[in-house]
């Protein structure tokens, strides 16, 4: 089965009814989770993206809490986990201050984590990556966001040197 590109699929869509539209996404939010929570972002979240960013940090939060750290295999099993997580979730929000917000505080815990990421190169290669992509980001932004942006972003590159 050939799948039907963007263009075609808006066209499509716009010959359909207004209860036809709604059949459709509901059907689709059955197949797979990620639809779901586009949907669910969308129709509820989209609107108040502060308590969106607010409610991704608690669970960040509570996943970083919930790491193995016997040993650094552990650790970076669980940062990657997480990581894809926010990327989820900035792929949900276009918003590129969200993506912003979100990847500082992930960089944020990960320099929290006990023991320390800067005795495993792994760890320290994935928070310098981090912040590489943070700052390609910010200059995305306006001015005003910039600087606030780059104030904590000079305070985390100074954390792992």
């Amino acid at each position: 089965m050939k799948t039907a590109t963007v263009k075609e699929l808006k066209e499509e869509l716009e010959d359909k009814s207004h209860q036809e539209l709604i059949t459709l996404c509901l059907r689709l939010s059955k197949f797979k989770k990620e639809n779901k929570e586009l949907l669910t972002y969308l129709l509820f979240d989209s609107e108040n993206e502060e308590n969106y960013i607010n409610t991704i940090k608690l669970e960040v939060e509570q996943n970083f809490s919930a790491v193995n750290t016997t040993s650094y295999y552990y650790i970076k099993k669980s940062v990657r986990k997480i990581l894809r997580l926010i990327k989820k979730y900035i792929r949900y929000s276009t918003n590129k201050e969200t993506e912003v917000e979100l990847l500082l505080f992930f960089c944020k815990q990960m320099t929290l984590l006990k023991p320390d990421i800067k005795k495993s190169k792994v760890l320290t290669n994935i928070y310098n990556r981090e912040l590489i992509s943070i700052k390609k980001k910010i200059t995305l932004l306006h001015e005003d966001l910039q600087y606030d942006y780059n104030l904590e972003l000079e305070e985390m590159l100074t954390k792992v040197d």
